[in-house]
């Protein structure tokens, strides 16, 4: 039976939900501190990071893992996976959906098989699990 791993981060967070600033920090691998503020989560993305850009970074990496996964039991190993998540949050409603876009390189499968796995993979990937909740996930994938 597989070791359950653990991962932590840490949100420090001072003042106001609209004036305030935070940050959060990747602790189990310590790849860094990331400045978060809620401006860039509900006005305008960008110089600083948002809950939902981490669970876009989560998303597109387990689904790009569980897809890797299913291709190679397929017996089609893929060569290259490029995989970018969207996560639409909307002030006082949340997360209201995600899309996935995958580009793939897999020798000798057929576009049909590729397009079957790679739904098969946003079912069934931890992170789409455990976002069940999302009113809607969406996948749109191609080989290259």
């Amino acid at each position: 039976m597989p070791n359950p791993i653990v991962n932590s981060a840490t949100a420090k967070w001072q003042g106001d939900l609209p004036t305030g600033t935070g940050s959060v920090n990747l602790d189990t691998s310590g790849a860094g501190s990331f400045e978060a503020s809620w401006k860039a989560r509900s006005e305008e993305s960008g110089g600083t990071t948002t809950p939902e850009e981490l669970i876009a970074a989560a998303h597109a990496t387990c689904f790009s893992m569980q897809f890797s996964h299913f291709l190679a039991e397929n017996g089609t190993t893929a060569t290259q996976l490029d995989t970018n998540a969207k996560v639409t949050f909307v002030a006082g409603e949340g997360i209201t959906r995600i899309d996935l876009t995958v580009t793939g390189q897999v020798p000798g499968i057929s576009a049909e098989a590729f397009n079957e796995l790679a739904e098969k993979a946003k079912d069934n990937c931890p992170v789409s699990l455990a976002l069940a909740a999302v009113k809607e996930i969406t996948l749109e994938a191609k080989l290259a």
